[in-house]
């Protein structure tokens, strides 16, 4: 991208190229989540006294956009509440029981005892074999796992369950020796994972894994850091091996696993995200915990995975995902934090809203601008966000790479498209803010940009003053649509270095 233009252009053309995206009504809400998404999950823990019943559980679910839930167990009441309701299910088992699941009949009886009754009224669709064995340090049950996944999958066969529920076992990132930069991800060798991955790629299951950013954050605390983990603008993570850059931790560890799988031969195998999230509540001491972060991550979460964006080396895909935890439980062991995960409370209200209720009233809570600064009313009519004046161009570039990371279709600021030009940064990146602002919610905090953005009211055609500009006009004549596309609707496409758009492929348990 040619950068050489004065600042004085610069200044005439930021609010102009905001025309190629037209204007929206300023609206006080931000939209609700209409439908189920495939690609969302959470994960449904039990380690609480004070729990709803799981008939109750039930409700509450189909009343959000929440497609499947992964559990650690297989409680026949929660099986049942869950009959006929369209929610997928994972089923667990416990690290415990692996051991006695190496008997083939042991694993025959396990299915026929908690799968066979539940089917097909329950759709359960995976079971999810022990929690991060590899990186447990003993090596019986490491030397069992395998075993006892092959034997449940043998039994799936004999009741003809196998093309309907996949085995599988989630992993800690722990099992990458290597994961920075992503394109060089390895395993850590004292694991026999080409064997595991052979099942899986046999069976057609995929490999799940448990990332956390919030994890990785607590041990490099920095700005930089925690706006590279919330998917917030971001300088950005150049991998000098594929020429990708990456706007956000979560896709850098997706695709160092993908990495070592492609490099012991195994890149079809598909990927399931076991658990991720952020606690809301901490003690004291525990660094980036805060309602405003869980916001944060846990809504910028749900936007990424579902728009089908993919990540730089698994482009265009929905990768399922589950996020922990569906309630914050109240008996877990250790600090403050691993009891506040949860997206609602026991008494079934949310812990902070991010859109997933279905009702009309229901619509992500602003997170405050993480900088300190106020959310302000934003003005009223026809409404445009732009880059405030003084904005330096390192920041403008990361809001360019974070909106375009984003799922935000900037195919028309790309070499040949209608808004290519001026090729500057400030006029990209007033593009991009301004198309994220109208497809995200038109609320204030969709222009906020770590405070480098700004609404405005006025038209910004009415500063065309000069013929110079008149590529900008033209672009005026065909905008986007973007109020009557879904997110999921929506063909989404990324600005890629290279250019590449792929199509839509889907990832996970089917």
């Amino acid at each position: 991208m040619e950068m050489i233009v004065k600042a004085t252009t610069i200044t005439i053309l930021l609010p102009v190229i905001l025309c190629c995206i037209p204007c929206g009504e300023s609206r006080s809400r931000g939209r609700s989540l209409a439908q189920r998404l495939p690609a969302l999950g959470v994960d449904y823990g039990q380690t609480g006294d004070n729990l709803p019943p799981p008939s109750a559980v039930a409700k509450l679910v189909q009343s959000t956009s929440i497609s499947k839930l992964r559990l650690y167990g297989a409680d026949p009441a929660i099986l049942q509440a869950f009959a006929n309701t369209g929610i997928g299910l994972v089923v667990g088992i416990g690290n415990d029981q692996i051991p006695s699941l190496n008997q083939l009949a042991v694993a025959q009886n396990w299915i026929k005892n908690n799968i066979v009754p539940f089917v097909p009224a329950t759709d359960i669709i995976g079971i999810s074999v022990g929690n991060e064995v590899l990186f447990s340090g003993d090596g019986t049950l490491i030397s069992q796992l395998l075993p006892a996944l092959q034997n449940l999958h043998t039994a799936l066969v004999e009741v003809s369950l196998d093309q309907q529920i996949k085995v599988s076992t989630p992993h800690s990132m722990a099992i990458l020796s290597t994961s920075v930069p992503p394109s060089a991800g390895r395993f850590n060798e004292s694991f026999d994972m080409k064997s595991l991955l052979d099942f899986l790629q046999k069976i057609g299951a995929p490999l799940m894994i448990n990332p956390y950013p919030y994890f990785a954050y607590k041990s490099n605390p920095t700005d930089q850091t925690l706006a590279y983990a919330l998917f917030e603008p971001n300088p950005g993570f150049y991998d000098t091996n594929s020429g990708l850059t990456y706007t956000n931790m979560f896709d850098a560890q997706l695709d160092a696993v993908y990495s070592a799988m492609k490099y012991l031969g195994y890149p079809g195998v598909d990927i399931v995200v076991a658990e991720t999230g952020w606690p809301s509540v901490g003690d004291s001491t525990e660094t980036g915990v805060s309602l405003q972060n869980a916001i944060a991550y846990n809504g910028n979460l749900i936007k990424h995975v579902t728009s089908m964006t993919g990540t730089p080396l698994m482009p265009n895909r929905y990768i399922q995902t589950y996020i922990f935890a569906l309630f914050n439980e109240d008996l877990k062991p250790g600090p403050t934090s691993e009891r506040n995960y949860g997206l609602f409370k026991a008494d079934m209200t949310m812990a902070y809203d991010v859109g997933l209720l279905q009702s009309p009233s229901a619509a992500p809570s602003p997170p405050a601008p993480r900088t300190g600064g106020p959310v302000t009313a934003p003005p009223t009519g026809k409404v445009w966000c732009t880059a405030k004046p003084g904005a330096d161009e390192q920041t403008l570039e990361a809001n360019l790479n974070y909106v375009c990371g984003q799922g935000i279709d900037c195919r028309p600021i790309q070499q040949g498209g209608s808004c290519y030009s001026p090729n500057t940064v400030a006029g990209h990146a007033a593009y991009a803010m301004n198309a994220y602002y109208q497809t995200t919610g038109r609320n204030s905090w969709n222009c906020d940009f770590a405070q480098t953005g700004t609404l405005t009211s006025t038209d910004p055609s009415t500063h065309v003053k000069s013929s110079f500009l008149w590529p900008l006009i033209l672009c005026l004549k065909t905008p986007l649509d973007f109020t009557t596309q879904s997110t999921s609707s929506m063909h989404r496409t990324l600005r890629l270095k290279k250019g590449k758009f792929l199509t839509n492929t889907r990832i996970g348990f089917n």
